[in-house]
């Protein structure tokens, strides 16, 4: 069994000389548009819950020339293989970003909607010929396996996923298949899926080095583990076998430019940079905060906890119940885990501090209401270190 501990930069470079061999053929030397590389981290941020980039992903994806209408459809077709929570979730996150978006004078394409269906459309006929055409074979009348010991799941898969799913025509095929592989390499315990749909993705017409690309933007918009996962799979499906190789002593992840705060999450400006997560499955998360004055999250919670590292300016924190105390660079801040609280600069200071923390089901934190400036304004209840005896 291979271990985890092979590096994607290996891995690449497999997935580079698989292609290098067919340099002759057309279709091996393409690489995914910018728009098509906008989709991949819309899918999987949604299929994990991780609203807070999710947002980040949606921003950037119409930045890409996705129309909103294109978004609407991935958000759809997303809650076929991660549940209509995540989907839900996803499609009300991406209302507010369109929001965020009008109220700063962006005005963003609608696009196509999808064709209305015929009066006489045969949901089972169209379903079977979608599902034979992606997985390269007749698998219409099956005779063992799932279809056979549960004949209604086959029915939902046919003539709902592959024939009124599928019928919409606001995304092609191609890219319904991107959408897929995209949620299956985000989730975890779905290698199987996921090494099934890599052949079905070269059944659409996704080549080794398109496929190649998705990996290297699993890297680079979602996560490493991520990624690694997904190459794994797509070597196995390719049957390539990988030389052991160590551990990196050292990965450096590159800073990319800061992204705005959520308004549905914070008061005032903050930013967020150096995302981060750990190289270990479901293990922590973290970035830069960085609060203008008088800016401050909402209050909120986290599953397992959270700590902070104040690294300049002077900031407020506050759990709720408590009085304020006031942080200062070097400090370092422990919330216990669900505990109520809030935190952010003071009204005469900017303050940045890392902050830290581990995901419960794919998200670290629990929103909730606005600090109101009353509360804020509170300056008779500060704490600070100096008054203690």
């Amino acid at each position: 069994m291979k271990k985890y501990a092979k590096t994607i930069t290996t891995l690449m470079v497999v997935l580079v000389s698989i292609v290098s061999f067919s340099q002759a053929q057309a279709d091996e030397n393409k690489t995914l548009t910018t728009k098509e590389k906008g989709i991949i981290p819309i899918a999987a941020f949604t299929a994990t819950g991780n609203l807070p980039q999710l947002e980040t992903a949606l921003a950037e994806g119409l930045n890409a020339g996705l129309t909103i209408n294109e978004i609407k459809e991935i958000l759809v077709h997303s809650y076929a293989y991660a549940g209509f929570p995540r989907a839900l979730n996803g499609i009300n996150t991406f209302m507010a970003v369109l929001d965020q978006r009008r109220e700063q004078g962006i005005s963003d394409t609608p696009g196509k909607e999808a064709s209305p269906l015929p009066a006489d459309f045969d949901r089972n006929a169209y379903g079977h010929q979608v599902r034979n055409a992606l997985v390269g074979r007749d698998i219409s009348n099956r005779t063992s396996g799932y279809a056979v010991f549960t004949p209604v799941i086959d029915q939902f898969l046919v003539e709902h996923l592959f024939a009124e799913i599928f019928v919409r025509d606001v995304l092609t095929h191609q890219e319904r298949q991107l959408v897929t592989i995209s949620i299956l390499a985000a989730k975890t315990g779905t290698e199987p899926q996921l090494r099934s749909h890599f052949g079905v993705s070269m059944n659409v017409g996704w080549s080794k080095s398109q496929l190649a690309d998705f990996i290297q933007v699993l890297e680079q918009k979602v996560n490493v583990e991520t990624a690694q996962r997904a190459a794994d799979t797509l070597n196995d499906f390719l049957g390539i076998n990988l030389p052991e190789s160590r551990n990196p002593s050292v990965k450096v992840i590159k800073n990319q430019a800061p992204t705005k705060g959520s308004e549905d999450y914070f008061t005032g400006n903050v930013t967020v940079e150096s995302r981060f997560s750990s190289e270990t499955p479901d293990s922590y998360r973290g970035g830069i905060v960085n609060f203008e004055p008088r800016a401050r999250t909402a209050w909120h919670t986290h599953p397992f906890g959270q700590t902070l590292i104040v690294i300049s300016g002077r900031g407020l924190v506050q759990s709720e119940g408590d009085a304020i105390q006031e942080i200062l660079p070097g400090d370092v801040v422990w919330i216990p885990a669900n505990e109520r609280h809030w935190h952010g600069a003071t009204p005469d200071s900017p303050m940045s501090h890392v902050a830290i923390s581990d995901p419960m089901n794919g998200s670290t934190v629990e929103w909730m209401e606005h600090v109101r400036d009353e509360q804020y304004a509170s300056r008779s209840s500060f704490k600070n270190e100096e008054e203690k005896p």
